[in-house]
């Protein structure tokens, strides 16, 4: 991809919503909410900080990560539409499920 954000911005592709509702209903495009999921393609160099240097990002691409629902802008880049947020609204990273395993 041509596209690296600055400082301390995140470039992300939104995860899809279901189409279906848990009853079976198809929901048009319309109508559905954009997700609040996201999975993060592209990080910046970091925030400086007052003396100068500079602190790497929390998140780094292919982290799963919550976000505010009306932050970040909405960009085309390579003809696919993502995300450009900060790091600050970020409310957080998704982690992987644990699989147990049962006994038998």
């Amino acid at each position: 991809m041509g596209f690296k954000p600055l400082h301390d911005r995140v470039l992300l592709r939104r995860v899809g919503e279901e189409e279906k509702s848990a009853g079976g209903i198809i929901i048009p495009d319309t109508a559905q909410e954009k997700p609040s999921e996201g999975i993060v393609v592209s990080v910046g160099s970091g925030v400086r900080a007052d003396d100068g240097s500079v602190r790497e990002l929390d998140v780094k691409a292919g982290d799963r990560v919550l976000f505010g629902k009306f932050g970040g802008t909405d960009v085309k880049v390579d003809g696919e539409d993502l995300l450009i947020l900060r790091e600050s609204d970020i409310l957080g990273v998704v982690e992987g499920k644990k699989k147990t395993k049962k006994s038998a």
